[in-house]
């Protein structure tokens, strides 16, 4: 009887994990044509890093990082890019879509706690480190320093303008936005990787982390101009969210290797990162 018992809860846990849940969607903050942000209720704790996965009924699902959090509601910023998002842009305040997860792991927190944080990340890769920003941002006691190298191709992809304005009017935060090929007011000209260098490291006596979410081509490079100036593998992460497809490793859409990116990741210390070539 017990072992039947522990069948049933395995199965329970089982569904519970995978069974989409239908949510409110509360706001909807558009940022470009293509980008918008929808922030919806939520039951369940997010981790900064995390995603779920988004799904319309007779549409079919798609795999979200989560861009903010708070007290009974999540955010998640999403580019219209194929059938599932062009039906989502679509929906308004009020409207509901099935949610389910989260998932993965999220950015260590208790790994970069008490230390010197530098945060790079380009274009739509800002989204999922928005929510570690704000994390260290709101418990400035549990960190040192930290550093910003956002990036975006011009002004009109520019996404979490108004959080980008109270990053920089912060105290504890130094930063440093570009645009690819423009240069106007808030903003310098140039790749992220231009702006390596500028970066204090030797002031940091070796306790720092670094994260670094964009393009692969973008961390491809970034990655060079990290260790170009000394940054030790071992003190970066990085994350694959854009290799999500299923969440749970069935579909093995995700997989590199043996490495299943939706249930080892999508946070990866750059140690193991740099073999996941895909």
């Amino acid at each position: 009887m017990e072992a039947k018992n522990n069948i049933k809860r395995a199965n329970e846990d089982y569904l519970n994990y995978v069974l989409p849940k239908s949510y409110e969607i509360l706001d909807i903050l558009k940022h470009t044509d293509l980008e918008w942000t929808f922030k919806v209720k939520f039951d369940k704790e997010v981790k900064p890093g995390q995603f779920l996965q988004v799904s319309l009924a007779k549409i079919g699902e798609a795999p979200i990082s989560v861009s903010g959090m708070g007290d009974g509601f999540v955010e998640m910023t999403i580019r219209n890019v194929g059938e599932v998002t062009s039906k989502l842009f679509k929906s308004k305040a009020g409207d509901y879509i099935f949610l389910r997860g989260p998932y993965g792991n999220g950015w260590p927190l208790s790994e970069l706690k008490g230390k010197n944080v530098v945060v790079i990340a380009g274009g739509t890769g800002v989204s999922p480190v928005r929510g570690l920003i704000e994390y260290i941002k709101d418990n400035p006691d549990e960190f040192g320093s930290l550093y910003l190298i956002l990036g975006f191709k011009n002004h009109e992809s520019v996404l979490f303008k108004d959080d980008l304005e109270k990053w920089r009017k912060s105290e504890k935060i130094n930063t440093i936005y570009s645009l690819d090929n423009e240069e106007i007011e808030g903003f310098r000209k140039g790749m992220v990787t231009a702006f390596i260098p500028e970066l204090p490291f030797d002031s940091f006596d070796g306790n720092y982390s670094v994260v670094m979410v964009g393009p692969p081509i973008m961390m491809r490079f970034t990655s060079l101009g990290l260790l170009k100036e000394g940054v030790l593998e071992d003190k970066i992460w990085t994350s694959f969210e854009r290799k999500m497809s299923c969440a749970v490793g069935k579909c093995g859409h995700c997989r590199i290797n043996e490495t299943y990116v939706c249930l080892d990741g999508p946070v990866f210390p750059y140690t193991v990162a740099k073999d996941l070539l895909d």
